[in-house]
């Protein structure tokens, strides 16, 4: 069972080259896919010298920025493993953990596990009280909709098995990605979704954190969108 990671990346030069570097530590990660949003600082740059260091390592560059969600679609036609899995680059997710994640893979059990960060005894780092509700709120009308019974819909690490993401045709190009996915993966007949318990080292705003409340309410409109429109 082969595992890609993609990584959308924007800004983060303080961080890249630790994560992707932390990210090929993993034995399970048979490819990494890194899609530059068209960054402003110097993450580029240090991309380009991570450039042949691995040969599991595949870097893409957009012209011009364009989101999230259109650096995770462009990622995921680019990855070939059985496994998908997203990871972000800002060292708030550990990719130490991605042996729990794939355990219900390769018990044959699960076509997509999502990382809990609200349904866990790991490392939580005490942050911001209202993220926290509102990730929550979002995560409650997201199930409303999908009638799953997730606790975090909004989590980084969402992975898939292949064939279910080819069954997913996705729009949004920010942040509106994370509730569409959810939405429309729903939606597959007989589809088997797990949770799992991970850690969360959330950042700060001056430590560069991006999403904020108008993302919040652009989720919403997503969810409000695709589970009733599909």
């Amino acid at each position: 069972m082969s595992l890609s990671i993609v990584m959308p990346v924007y800004n983060e030069e303080k961080t890249i080259e630790t994560v992707v570097r932390e990210v090929l530590k993993q034995g399970c990660v048979t490819e990494l896919v890194v899609v530059d949003d068209c960054s402003a600082d110097g993450t580029w740059s240090k991309l380009s010298d991570l450039k042949g260091t691995d040969p599991r390592l595949h870097i893409f560059r957009h012209e011009f920025n364009q989101g999230k969600g259109a650096a995770l679609q462009t990622g995921f036609r680019k990855a070939s493993g059985d496994i998908v899995g997203i990871q972000d680059a800002d060292l708030e997710y550990d990719p130490a953990e991605y042996n729990v994640l794939l355990a219900p893979f390769e018990r044959g059990v699960a076509d997509v596990v999502y990382g809990s960060r609200f349904n866990s005894s790991g490392a939580h780092r005490v942050v911001y009280f209202w993220h926290s509700v509102g990730n929550q709120f979002l995560t409650l009308m997201s199930n409303l909709f999908s009638n799953l019974n997730l606790t975090d819909m909004e989590t980084c690490y969402k992975f898939f098995r292949k064939e279910v993401l080819s069954q997913l045709t996705l729009n949004e190009k920010r942040f509106g990605i994370e509730p569409e996915i959810t939405a429309k993966m729903a939606k597959i007949k007989g589809i088997r979704v797990y949770e799992v318990p991970i850690s969360y080292y959330g950042r700060t705003y001056q430590e560069g954190k991006k999403i904020g409340w108008k993302d919040g309410f652009s989720a919403l409109k997503c969810i409000l969108r695709y589970g009733i429109f599909g």
